[in-house]
Order: structure tokens, then sequence, then C-alpha cells
């Protein structure tokens, strides 16, 4: 099995906390997400996967990140071939996860 480990911080003046929620900011999902896929471009060969594009057949959002955070991102071989799972952690808890895949009908 292949895994890469890459620590990231999420920066606390986003813009997109304006409207994500005034008062109270979140890290969008499409923020975390954005995130992984520029980390699994970086690594498609060694990881197994093809080449971008991806899809995200699977993601799960399970806990919200706030400004700040400092993330652990774990990228590792699908059970299939082109696959990619990917898992954020915030210390020890897991904050979202997923698996992407080559897009279909991409050349």
């Amino acid at each position: 099995m292949t895994e890469a480990l890459l620590h990231l911080q999420i920066p606390q003046d986003h813009p997109s906390y304006a409207g994500h929620f005034p008062g109270q900011p979140v890290v969008p999902g499409v923020m975390l997400l954005d995130l992984v896929l520029q980390a699994a471009e970086q690594w498609p060969q060694g990881l197994g996967v093809d080449v971008p594009p991806f899809e995200i057949p699977v993601c799960k959002f399970l806990q919200p990140v706030l400004p700040g955070a400092l993330l652990t991102l774990t990228l590792s071989d699908g059970a299939r071939a082109g696959t990619l799972n990917f898992r954020l952690q915030q210390d020890s808890q897991v904050v979202a996860s997923g698996s992407l895949r080559r897009a279909v009908g991409v050349p």
C-alpha cells in the first residue's frame, strides 16, 4: 500500500468565511476538497492513479473545521486500480474522508 501524508494549515483570512458563516466561520467543504484534489494531482503516479481530473464518488464531512486549523491529509491507494482514498484529520479526529477516481470519459 502506498501512502502519503501532508500537513496543512487552513488560512484564517480566506475570503470564503465572509459568507460561510458570518460571525462563526467554518471552512467550506469545497475548500477542503480542493486541498485534497491539489494534493492528489501532485503524486498521481506514486499512488497508482492515472492523471487528473478526478471524480469524487464518496465523501463524508464528519466534523466542522474552523479557520486556522492544522490538518493532516492522508492519501492512499484505493482497493480498485485508479482509485485513491483520502482522510483529513485534526489532531486524531477524522474531519473528512472519501475516495477519488479518474473521471470517466476523460482521455
